[in-house]
C-alpha cells in the first residue's frame, strides 16, 4: 500500500448487484477507496495495469475465465493481496480452499442467504486493511507447485494422553497451519485449532488438512473427545473450548458473543486450554491481524505451558504474534518452518527470560 494514502481496491465479480454492495460498503470507509470494478478476469487484468490497486476482491465463479485460474496466473506474474469472496456453499468451499493455497490471503462469504449485507459490512473493511498490510510472495511456476508431504519431525518428549497442542491463526493462517501440521509425525498429542474462517469453509479446511496430514483431522463437534492422533478444527462462527473430566479431554462447541471481533476466537480456545491442560500444553500463535490469541497465549504461559509465536519475517500479517510478544506471552519467537519441531519439544523458560524481538 502507498504510504499515507487510502487503500485502493479493485472489485472483480460477475454480479452487478454484488459489485454495487461491495463498492458501497467500502466507499463508506474513510481510509479505503474503490478505484474500479470488473465483471470478469479479462477486464480485471486491464484495470490492474491501469489502476494499480493495493487489494483485489475476487469471485471464484465467473464467465470467460474462472477466478481460481485467474488468481494462479496473477500470483505468478503480478502478485498482490487478494480476498476471495465466494458463495457460502459446499460446492464452492473446495475451490475456495484451493484459492487460499494458491495465494489468496483471506476469504469472505458473498452477501445473500445466511450471510447478510450487515455481516459483510462488519467484516469486509477489516479484511481489506489486513490484506493491504499482508506480505505477499510470488507463486512458483506450475512445475514447481506440487510438493510431497515433508519429512516428519521427531517428537523428543513423551507423548501422553495428557499432552495437548493448541494452534491459532488468522490472515494467512490456513497455509501456515497446513505447513505445521504436515510436518508432524503420525503419533502426536491431541491438537485443537482455531482459525478465523467462515462456516462451511472451515469444514472444507479440516477435510483438506485431513488429506495431507499423517493423522486424523476433522471439524469439531460439540462434546467430542480429544485424543492423541486427532486434530480438531473449530467450526466457523462457533467458539470451541477444551475441558477435562474423568482424566479425559473433550471439546465444547458453542455460539456466543464475538471476542476480539471473532467467532471462533483464539483467546476463547487458548484460555480454556490453559485451564484444562496447564503445563501439558504447547501452543503456537501464527500469522494474523489484530490481537486475538495474545491474551490466551499469556494465560497458557502463566499456567506453565510452552508458548510460541511466529516471527515477523514468515508471517503474512504479524499483528497477532506481535501483540503476544508485547504482552510477554511467548517463550519462543520462531520462523514458520521451525514451529512444528518446537511444538513437539517444549522446554522450560523462566518468566524473566521471555523471548523478545525487535518491533
Amino acid at each position: 500500500m502507498r504510504e499515507g494514502n487510502k487503500i485502493r481496491v479493485l472489485i472483480v465479480d460477475d454480479s452487478a448487484i454484488v459489485r454495487k454492495i461491495l463498492s458501497e460498503t467500502l466507499s463508506a470507509e474513510s481510509d479505503i477507496e474503490v478505484v474500479g470494478t470488473a465483471p470478469d478476469p479479462f477486464i480485471a487484468r486491464d484495470k490492474i495495469i491501469a489502476l494499480n490497486p493495493d487489494v483485489l476482491t475476487l469471485d471464484i465463479e465467473m464467465p470467460r475465465m474462472d477466478g481460481l485460474t485467474f488468481l494462479k496466473r496473477l500470483m505468478r506474474y503480478h502478485p498482490m493481496p487478494v480476498i476471495v469472496i465466494s458463495s457460502l456453499t459446499q460446492a464452492s468451499s473446495q475451490p475456495t480452499m484451493e484459492a487460499l493455497s494458491s495465494g489468496a490471503v483471506e476469504v469472505l462469504p458473498k452477501p445473500g442467504g445466511p450471510y447478510s449485507v450487515g455481516d459483510l459490512r462488519s467484516a469486509l473493511s477489516a479484511k481489506i486493511r489486513a490484506a493491504a498490510s499482508a506480505r505477499v510472495r510470488q507463486a512458483p511456476a506450475e512445475t514447481e507447485e506440487k510438493h510431497p508431504i515433508p519429512m516428519a519431525v521427531t517428537a523428543t518428549h513423551a507423548l501422553t494422553a495428557d499432552s495437548v497442542i493448541a494452534i491459532g491463526a488468522s490472515t494467512g493462517g490456513t497455509e501456515a497451519i497446513s505447513q505445521v501440521l504436515q510436518a508432524f509425525p503420525e503419533k502426536v498429542p491431541g491438537i485443537v485449532i482455531a482459525q478465523h474462517i467462515p462456516p462451511v469453509f472451515s469444514h472444507a479446511f479440516a477435510e483438506r488438512l485431513g488429506r495431507t496430514c499423517r493423522f486424523e483431522v476433522r471439524e469439531a463437534k460439540d462434546g467430542e473427545s480429544l485424543v492423541p492422533g486427532l486434530a480438531l478444527v473449530a467450526p466457523g462462527d462457533f467458539h470451541m473450548t477444551l475441558h477435562k473430566s474423568a482424566g479425559k479431554y473433550h471439546v465444547a462447541v458453542r455460539t456466543g458473543p464475538k471476542v476480539c471481533y471473532q467467532r471462533p476466537s483464539i483467546d476463547v480456545l487458548f484460555s480454556s486450554v490453559a485451564q484444562a491442560a496447564g503445563s501439558r500444553v504447547t501452543a503456537a500463535l501464527l500469522t494474523g491481524m489484530g490481537a486475538d490469541g495474545a491474551q490466551g497465549l499469556l494465560r497458557i504461559r502463566q499456567a506453565q505451558g510452552h508458548t510460541i509465536a511466529q516471527d515477523e519475517a514468515t508471517c503474512v500479517v504479524f499483528g497477532m504474534p506481535r501483540e503476544a510478544i508485547r504482552l510477554g506471552a511467548t517463550d519462543e519467537v520462531l520462523p514458520l518452518p521451525g514451529i512444528a519441531s518446537a511444538l513437539l519439544a517444549p522446554r522450560s523458560v523462566a518468566p524473566t527470560q521471555a523471548a523478545r524481538v525487535s518491533i
